[in-house]
């Protein structure tokens, strides 16, 4: 038996127990069973996450198998994509296994249910079945060929299996009790003609056996210890042990151990659909370029929109293993992306959205290549050189003619640093006919020690490389698509979920690998896609950095909805405080809502609101993470770092409480 036992999930308690109660540890077998009928999506990582992490656990052997019992929607593209999918992910498994390997088994099998009475073959139509099988408050009824000889059962499955009948002629079903609660019960299909060739076994069958006929005898046959699905699966577990009971009356020295069968609540995401079958009907119509469209919730997807296997991984551990189904955000998904990616991915300079700005005090034919650092997260990652020239690009939104002092940006008559460069001073502008500003005339100091508040990235005109940027917004407007009885899930695509752009980048780019990730700063975190070319370069945007769809939401009841307005009335500043108190003693989750919170309200304060909360005492670790999460914000949107900030992040880096450190190291 395994000593682990604190902090033990519902799964692990029950694996525990059997061990107490005598299963050998060496018994313990676990499996991840896909249907080859799609690609994998978001929603599967959960149940690989659990199945191999078991299997990690307690050092047992974890099968992937294919349950392709259908050859009208499986294929070889799906069981090739879903084993890239798992190696992908980090885990390997013990065996590759089919349940087609064991048609032949599973037949002798019925052959032998028929002779004990226990299963018989069914001529009605479909529609005349469905309603002799009742409802779930009225029992179902007998049909007219539940009572067929063992001899006529026999003679007609042959017939069946040897292509005989045409589909729908005949269907082979277990004998248990038609007036059963539970409707799954009630004498289910076993097997069906259906002559399609299959992408393993081809011609050589005719009739198929059925999903609940198939999985669990497969399990059976594995010698599965513990065989773990989604909740969908709990009304069908009184027939998967009533399957297994009747098998094992035939194979019980051949395979002495039954499985048992346990569920946990799947993985639902919000602003995302998990029905294979809709995210077919997002490709079929065109609506994605692909099952790896980067807005897909395919593990394909992700990866190509530049997700990281550890950053999934991570999500499903912070999601955990519950019994009860709830909808987790999607920007928890984003968080973690947000953290992997933030200790690895190089920081360079690119613009989106460009205007020129000259620097009309600076040579015309000048060009100095000065010095970047490329992760101040990561000492190894060391520095590389940016040409700097008189003609730059910056973002639009990075200049204002006239703007408030919690502008940090550039405006007339204001001064910012340029990252890695100089400090600029704005003095006029240029525009066209319409009135738009085409160019911001400045002049720079070679004083690099002088206080500023803001902070620019910017790329030489002269050096910089055009590259297609492709940026990815949530595929639907609704928080669950699918789940509106009145309406299609089609009615709330995003129809701004994909935005491309002529991007400029930095010349180090220039020999981007495909799938190397990069933060262009201030803007997020992208990675090259496979569409680049040697003479085009093209990135996705994996995510912001920070979350553009945070919002802080009323709450439903009437008192609530007061409370909230009044609270939203106080200053923002003092709404971020009151999270101080509480915020290092939430859980991961509750926390990570928090932080959205903050964020957002931080767009609404100044330096001069936070500069104060620099002095809290130590023992105040709470208000000082909330603190340095606010700072964040105001550093992102320009803020230059000063000496009080630099010693802030300073004493919080020497910290003994590591959420306050890890909000610290971002901003070092």
């Amino acid at each position: 038996m395994s000593t682990e036992t604190k902090s033990l999930n519902f799964l692990e308690h029950i694996i525990e127990e059997d061990l107490t109660n005598g299963l050998s540890k060496d018994k313990l077998r676990f499996r991840f069973p896909p249907e080859p009928n799609g690609y994998l999506h978001i929603g599967h990582t959960k149940a690989i996450g659990i199945s191999f992490g078991l299997g990690e656990k307690y050092n047992a052997p974890v099968n992937l198998r294919f349950d392709d019992t259908n050859p009208a929607k499986e294929e070889q593209e799906y069981v090739d994509a879903i084993k890239e999918d798992v190696s992908w992910l980090g885990y390997k498994w013990a065996e590759e296994r089919y349940s087609s390997d064991y048609f032949q088994e599973l037949y002798d099998w019925a052959i032998l249910l028929i002779k004990e009475g226990k299963a018989y073959v069914d001529s009605q139509s479909s529609e005349a079945m469905a309603e002799q099988k009742g409802t779930p408050t009225q029992p179902g009824v007998d049909g007219p060929y539940r009572n067929r000889t063992v001899e006529e059962n026999l003679a007609l499955f042959s017939k069946m299996k040897a292509g005989e009948c045409n589909e729908g002629e005949h269907i082979l079903r277990a004998k248990i009790d038609m007036q059963h609660v539970n409707m799954l019960m009630r004498d289910p299909i076993m097997y069906r003609v259906l002559k399609k060739d299959h992408h393993r076994t081809g011609s050589d069958w005719c009739i198929y056996p059925m999903y609940d006929w198939t999985h669990g005898e497969s399990d059976y046959i594995e010698q599965i210890s513990h065989s773990l699905c989604s909740l969908e699966f709990k009304p069908h577990r009184e027939l998967y042990d009533w399957f297994k009971e009747q098998v094992y009356n035939f194979a019980k020295n051949k395979y002495p151990m039954l499985p048992k069968q346990r569920e946990f609540a799947r993985l639902n995401l919000s602003y995302t659909i998990m029905s294979k079958r809709k995210l077919l009907k997002l490709v079929e119509d065109g609506i994605v370029s692909g099952w790896d469209d980067p807005r897909m919730p395919t593990i394909s997807g992700l990866r190509r929109r530049g997700y990281t296997p550890q950053s999934i991984r991570k999500f499903v551990e912070t999601v955990g293993v519950a019994k009860r189904e709830n909808i987790i955000d999607v920007s928890l998904l984003e968080f973690c992306i947000r953290e992997d990616l933030n200790k690895k991915a190089d920081r360079v300079m690119a613009v989106l959205n460009p205007v020129k700005l000259v620097i009309t005090n600076y040579p015309e034919d000048k060009e100095e290549w000065l010095e970047a650092e490329n992760n101040q997260e990561d000492d190894s990652a060391g520095f590389r050189k940016v040409p700097f020239s008189r003609e730059l690009y910056i973002e639009k939104e990075d200049f204002k003619e006239e703007a408030s002092s919690k502008f940090f940006r550039l405006k007339l008559g204001g001064e910012v640093r340029l990252k890695n460069a100089y400090i600029i001073k704005a003095e006029s502008v240029v525009k066209d006919n319409n009135g738009e500003i085409t160019e911001i005339r400045c002049t720079y100091s070679t004083d690099t020690e002088k206080r500023v508040k803001g902070t620019l990235h910017w790329v030489s005109i002269k050096h910089a490389i055009k590259a297609e940027v492709r940026e990815y917004d949530r595929l639907f407007t609704d928080e669950a698509p699918d789940s509106h009885a009145d309406k299609d899930f089609m009615e709330f695509i995003n129809p701004n979920s994909l935005n491309v752009i002529e991007a400029f980048v930095e010349p180090s780019l220039v020999e981007a690998k495909i799938g190397e990730q990069f933060q262009f700063q201030r803007l997020g975190y992208f990675n090259v896609d496979k569409d680049s070319t040697a003479k085009k370069l093209v990135f996705n945007k994996t995510v912001g950095l920070r979350d553009s769809w945070a919002k802080v939401k009323p709450k439903t009841n009437n008192n609530n909805q007061q409370k909230q307005s009044q609270q939203n009335k106080r200053p923002a500043i003092d709404q971020i405080k009151s999270y101080g108190k509480k915020y290092d003693r939430m859980k991961d989750e509750q926390r990570e809502k928090a932080k959205l919170e903050i964020q957002e309200l931080a767009k609404n304060i100044s330096y001069q609101d936070i500069e104060p909360l620099f002095g809290t005492a130590v023992k105040k670790a709470g208000t000082r993470i909330i603190t340095m999460i606010s700072l964040g914000v105001l550093l992102e949107n320009g803020l230059e770092k000063n000496e009080a900030i630099n010693e802030f992040i300073s004493k919080a880096l020497a910290d003994k409480n590591e959420l306050l450190v890890t909000e610290a190291k971002a901003l070092a």
